[in-house]
């Protein structure tokens, strides 16, 4: 890769929306609610309207925010629907957590939402569409051209593997400590097209594999390529979907602010006739692997140098390279708050902290998991005030 971007900056908005899929708890039990009350989502909508919908399971609900033209307003935006949305569930004795699997939920437990759409994921999937027990955030970029798209979702794969480590938030599954920082990668890999995009060398090669699986009836459309980014069906954006959901918002905006940034970077390159090198699969995603097990301590492989490298040190490169693009953005603040993410862990972290430290308190494994779960509560809403 080239490191000498052209200085001018690109006259595009690169706007921004971010996804997240919440997890619903009785606050009595701290288990996952088995089933929603039917007017809990319709007191969302009303608040909320179309910011708002139904998950796989009932007890899951997914926002998203408004099409946003700074990293701030989508801040402000998404701590109101965090807001928003534990406000109307507690009205039902019922909290939300943001994290990407419950510390010990069973999955049998749970049902799933009747929708066609899911009807037809579980038929197809069957005993894989029972584990999805599983939550996630999705970062949306605008981005002009369906060929611009597709040539940045090849060059941005080198790079998922570090945000999926930074936002870590499921080392527990069905009351075990797993002993992967994101456990969801593990659920979420048994479905069919997911990890990293196949390489296009055009937009048009990209549909017509896609119109492959459509005309055989694998597929509807390409929202069933669950890639960990993708070209989005409904909007103009390429929609990044590696990481975990992050407990704490700040670090959610964090990531989200980091991808704005590298993909003005990739535009930037672009410009001056440069690109990202790109890698072989099989080395993204052994970084991806090390993401989903370490997350953020045990370092990724630098392929140009070839050897691995601890995360504090690829966070400063990765902030140094985008630092022309945050003060473009105005959000230098929100993208080096990374280093504050490494300092003090991922939600993964915190919550291996806390089950241990109540298990040397004379806890159980039962109540040293409740703990878990009240600390998620909490930390959740923790810098969404109003």
């Amino acid at each position: 890769m080239n490191s000498n971007p052209a200085r001018s900056a690109p006259d595009i908005p690169f706007t921004i929306g971010i996804e997240e899929e919440y997890l619903v708890v009785d606050r009595e039990t701290r288990d996952l609610i088995h089933e929603a009350p039917p007017e809990m989502i319709e007191q969302c909508r009303e608040r909320l309207g179309d910011q708002v919908t139904t998950e796989l399971m009932q007890c899951q609900i997914e926002v998203g925010t408004v099409v946003c033209g700074t990293v701030q307003d989508a801040r402000a935006d998404l701590a109101r629907l965090r807001r928003t949305v534990s406000a109307a569930v507690r009205e039902h004795g019922f909290a939300i957590i943001a994290a990407s699997t419950h510390p010990f939920a069973k999955f049998r437990e749970v049902r799933r939402t009747r929708k066609e759409r899911y009807d037809t994921l579980a038929v197809q999937l069957q005993e894989v569409a029972r584990r999805l027990l599983i939550s996630g955030m999705h970062v949306h970029v605008g981005l002009d051209g369906d060929e611009v798209r597709n040539d940045f979702m090849g060059q941005v794969s080198y790079v998922l593997p570090h945000f999926l480590a930074l936002s870590t938030s499921s080392p527990f599954w069905q009351g075990n400590d797993t002993g992967l920082k994101s456990y969801r990668i593990a659920v979420w890999d048994e479905m069919p097209r997911t990890g990293l995009p196949e390489r296009f060398e055009s937009f048009g090669e990209y549909q017509r594999h896609v119109q492959i699986l459509v005309d055989c009836g694998v597929i509807g459309d390409s929202t069933e390529l669950w890639w960990d980014i993708r070209p989005s069906v409904h909007f103009p954006t390429l929609e990044m979907r590696i990481p975990d959901l992050c407990t704490r918002l700040e670090d959610a905006i964090c990531i989200a602010a980091l991808y704005r940034c590298w993909l003005r970077l990739l535009y930037r390159l672009k410009r001056s006739n440069q690109r990202w090198r790109r890698y072989p699969r099989l080395l993204i995603e052994e970084n991806r692997w090390r993401a989903h097990r370490f997350g953020i301590d045990e370092g990724l492989i630098d392929f140009g140098r070839g050897e691995m490298v601890p995360c504090p040190e690829l966070v400063d490169e990765i902030i140094e390279l985008v630092r022309e693009d945050a003060e473009h953005f105005g959000c230098v603040a929100e993208i080096e708050h990374a280093r504050t993410i490494i300092a003090r862990g991922t939600s993964a972290h915190w919550q291996v902290k806390t089950y241990r430290a109540a298990l040397a308190d004379g806890a159980d494994e039962r109540e040293a998991l409740v703990r878990v779960v009240d600390m998620l509560v909490e930390t959740t809403l923790a810098g969404c005030e109003g």
